[in-house]
């Protein structure tokens, strides 16, 4: 009975789809909503665990774009993932991790109706739609507390995740030390995820150059303790990351770890450009196969499946 039920139960994939899909119908009906912190959580709770089951399926999902939706919601389960995956290096306990969760699926409800017709605009934001995106925390707020959200920790990680230590930030020029580490954490995943995730007017940003950009810049400055978590946590190429390896064979970052010291590599074009089929594994500490650069897609311009590479969990 055991081995049927978790034949049947949704792969790591699966399961993230199906909280993004939960969680937009949500959302965009939160302004409806009198007691939704039950149902917040619960979504919160099915992301933690599909992280938990295989976090490199989880990460290598935003790189590769495999969450189905619109990016506003989108953004929101990425920047969830990270936070998990962020606050387990903190040594977070589970209730602690579900509320930071749930504060990164609902950072952004508060501008959520205008989201798309920002993403689809051509020219710069209006003074107007800028003072949106300045108000879009306590919008948040006070949408979730009319919806019966009443923990301080996830009001708080909500209101705070754009102001900066320095009193520069939004909407308030809040400065430290009243911007906690759980807000400057929410902050710094918000900001990464969407430096690596694609937008319908941008491809994404290779991972390492993504915390490149993250460190210098002066005008939002991160925390640097929260920045090297992230670095160990993730690593400059997380899974899902494609690259040319100094051999000249491309393909796509499998694993953190690999317990010999380097990364997992599912090499998957010879450096003559020929198809690997199957996929070879390589690990990146191996003499010829540490990896010389990270690619976007277009430059890569590799097409798999992440079943082919991450198995079964893998599957949508």
């Amino acid at each position: 009975m055991s081995e049927t039920m978790t034949a049947a139960a949704p792969s790591v994939l699966r399961r993230l789809n199906l909280s993004n899909q939960r969680l937009e119908k949500l959302l965009h009906n939160l302004r409806n909503e009198h007691q939704a912190e039950s149902e917040l959580r619960a979504i919160a709770l099915e992301v933690l665990q599909a992280v938990e089951i295989q976090p490199d399926i989880a990460l290598a999902s935003i790189l590769l774009c495999q969450i189905a939706g619109s990016y506003a919601v989108r953004h929101c389960i990425e920047t969830a993932i990270v936070t998990i995956i962020a606050a387990r290096g903190l040594q977070l306990d589970a209730a602690q991790t579900q509320t930071l969760a749930a504060a990164a699926l609902t950072m952004n409800v508060g501008m959520l109706r205008h989201n798309e017709s920002f993403q689809h605009k051509q020219s710069s934001l209006s003074h107007e739609e800028i003072a949106v995106i300045r108000r879009h925390p306590e919008e948040s707020v006070s949408l979730l507390k009319h919806a019966g959200i009443d923990d301080d920790e996830w009001i708080s990680c909500v209101l705070l995740h754009h102001e900066n230590d320095d009193g520069s930030g939004y909407p308030a020029g809040v400065a430290s030390p009243e911007v906690t580490r759980n807000a400057k954490l929410l902050s710094l995943a918000d900001r990464y995820c969407a430096q690596v995730s694609a937008r319908n007017y941008r491809r994404s940003i290779v991972p390492d150059q993504a915390l490149r950009n993250l460190q210098q810049d002066r005008q939002a400055p991160v925390d640097p303790e929260l920045l090297q978590l992230f670095r160990l946590e993730l690593g400059d190429y997380p899974p899902g990351t494609l690259v040319r390896l100094q051999n000249g064979e491309l393909g796509v970052v499998s694993g953190r770890h690999d317990g010999s010291g380097g990364q997992p590599i599912s090499c998957l074009r010879d450096a003559d450009g020929s198809a690997l089929t199957p996929p070879v594994q390589r690990s990146s500490n191996v003499a010829g196969y540490a990896i010389n650069a990270a690619l976007s897609e277009d430059d890569a311009g590799l097409r798999f499946s992440m079943k082919q590479i991450w198995g079964e969990q893998a599957s949508l």
